[in-house]
């Protein structure tokens, strides 16, 4: 388990529509030492096109469907997912959500799902990783937001999409103090056996130093008032 030092939210999260801007920065005490089971995701470049059906995974501790909780001993879950048109996304979302509900898909998000297996988010999997193989590198691009329920039939799920957002980033990492050295807690080592690689992705995962900064979503109003 990893300390967070320092949360940074989003200053305009949900300022002008629901889940709008759904992106935290945490500050680890200390960097992440990769291994077999952890290894890290390049951010992308600020514009990247993200060509559309690309090959992508999501993975959490969430939900297996809207009745089912993950049971013990709690592995991780992974499925391929592709990435969906927001335009095609928006007119799902409009024959499934009543008219009352104003919930769309703007700029600053994207959809992915899988039609032929039903693979989707779920309660408990908000803020995990939509990462994409884009030129044999695994790269993040989206961090789980929100969606409907996870019953059959299953709709694409809704994620912050992290290209949007690099400059933000950048802009966090550049002007935010490192930890104090003396403020590190004690760490609790996290057990390897509940974690595998995601797809397997070999050769392909990007070494990168070690980091302490992590991109997450912040989807729990709870953190949004702690902070004010």
């Amino acid at each position: 388990m990893m300390s967070v030092n320092r949360i940074i939210m989003h200053p305009d999260f949900e300022k002008f529509h629901p889940f709008g801007n759904d992106i935290v920065m945490l500050q680890l005490h200390l960097p992440v030492n990769f291994t077999s089971y952890i290894s890290p995701a390049c951010l992308p470049t600020p514009g990247m096109q993200l060509p559309i059906y690309s090959s992508c995974w999501i993975t959490g501790w969430g939900m297996l469907n809207e009745d089912t909780p993950l049971p013990p001993p709690f592995r991780l879950q992974e499925g391929k997912v592709s990435l969906v048109e927001n335009k095609l996304c928006n007119m799902l979302y409009e024959q499934r959500l009543s008219k009352d509900k104003n919930y769309s898909v703007y700029e600053e998000m994207l959809c992915a799902g899988n039609f032929l297996t039903g693979k989707a988010i779920c309660q408990g999997d908000s803020g995990s990783p939509l990462v994409c193989d884009l030129f044999n590198t695994w790269v993040l691009v989206g961090l789980a937001s929100w969606g409907v329920d996870c019953r059959h039939p299953i709709y694409p799920s809704v994620f912050t999409n992290v290209t949007y957002f690099t400059d933000w980033i950048s802009k966090i990492q550049r002007l935010t103090p490192p930890p104090e050295p003396t403020d590190v807690p004690p760490q609790t080592p996290f057990p390897n056996g509940l974690l595998r690689a995601v797809g397997s992705p070999g050769p392909h995962a990007a070494l990168m130093p070690p980091r302490t900064w992590l991109p997450l979503l912040s989807v729990l109003r709870a953190w949004q008032q702690a902070l004010q």
